[in-house]
């Protein structure tokens, strides 16, 4: 991957497209009928974002494996609520919304023929990419995403800070440290060792029984990190309740094997790309065909004025 010094958007696509299905009605439609809201909703809202914050590189991110098998080795609740179908080899079937699944093929066919970068590699989830290009970058980046697990990423120094959509991509919260310390008390390191004390039950991570966010703050706070938070249950002088002292040392197991599971990895091999904005589709034909076949109007036509600007 070239060097990229510029202003650095990474989409995290699969959150992106399904706010986009849930929040534009099903009523908008393709020729032949078939529901195309998260195909337009998506087009729609990478129009505003490149209006209204100018990156001058874009990745669409994606799930290759959206429930990689390293991660369910460690802890086996890990996503197993959104399973449809259990698979022997390749990723399990997620669950889906009927209608939105036979658009994200629809989604990946304009995002390619636009020439915007698309990337998803095995074994891995979006955030990993996304954690991986943030990692490389070597001027600022924006995360675009509706999970709040990669605020783990937002550093002040590195220019590197997450997007996260109230209401659709119109009313942005624009996700810095300072927001961070309002919110929860830490900063972007310090997020992941919040989220896996407190646990979340969107992707079936217990936590420490007993410890929610407020009390995993104070731990933070008090300690510095989940190792300083494991140096003192082991430490009798440490300042720890004796509820708190035995919730840790129970969740012990949980503790070793939840910081992989909940960090986005950094290290994956990404492919060859070039993440450059398009200024002019990779392949006009296309495109047009697509437009055509999909009935994606406006949609598409605001995308490429704003791209071509």
């Amino acid at each position: 991957m070239r060097s990229v010094t510029g202003r650095l958007m990474l989409l995290d696509t699969a959150s992106l497209y399904f706010r986009a299905y849930f929040g534009v009605p099903d009523s908008v439609r393709a020729p032949d009928g078939s529901p195309v809201n998260a195909v337009r909703g998506l087009l729609d809202f990478i129009d505003r974002l490149v209006r209204d914050h100018h990156p001058d590189d874009l990745v669409a991110c994606m799930d290759a494996d959206w429930r990689p098998a390293w991660r369910v080795e460690l802890i086996p609740s890990y996503k197993a609520h959104r399973v449809a179908e259990e698979r022997p080899s390749g990723p399990d079937e997620e669950e889906v919304p009927d209608t939105l699944s036979p658009q994200v093929p629809v989604i990946e066919s304009v995002l390619d023929a636009i020439g915007i970068a698309r990337v998803g590699v095995d074994r891995y989830e979006a955030d990993d990419v996304i954690g991986t290009f943030t990692a490389r970058a070597r001027g600022p980046v924006d995360i675009v995403t509706g999970d709040r697990d990669l605020y783990q990423l937002v550093d002040d120094a590195r220019g590197v800070r997450v997007l996260y959509p109230l209401k659709g991509v119109g009313t942005l919260q624009i996700t810095d440290e300072a927001v961070l310390r309002e919110k929860y008390g830490v900063d972007g390191a310090g997020y992941a060792d919040l989220a896996l004390l407190r646990g979340d039950p969107s992707d079936g991570l217990p936590g420490v029984p007993g410890v929610g966010e407020k009390t995993a703050a104070k731990l933070l706070a008090e300690f510095g990190d989940l190792a300083g938070i494991l140096a003192a249950v082991d430490d009798p002088k440490a300042r720890l309740t004796p509820a708190q002292r035995k919730r840790l040392t129970e969740a012990h197991p949980y503790l070793a094997v939840a910081p992989k599971v909940v960090r986005v990895a950094d290290d994956v091999p990404l492919p060859e790309v070039d993440t450059t904005l398009p200024r002019t589709p990779r392949d006009p034909d296309a495109v047009r065909e697509l437009a055509a076949r999909w009935g994606l109007g406006g949609s598409l036509e605001r995308l490429l004025t704003t791209l071509a600007r």
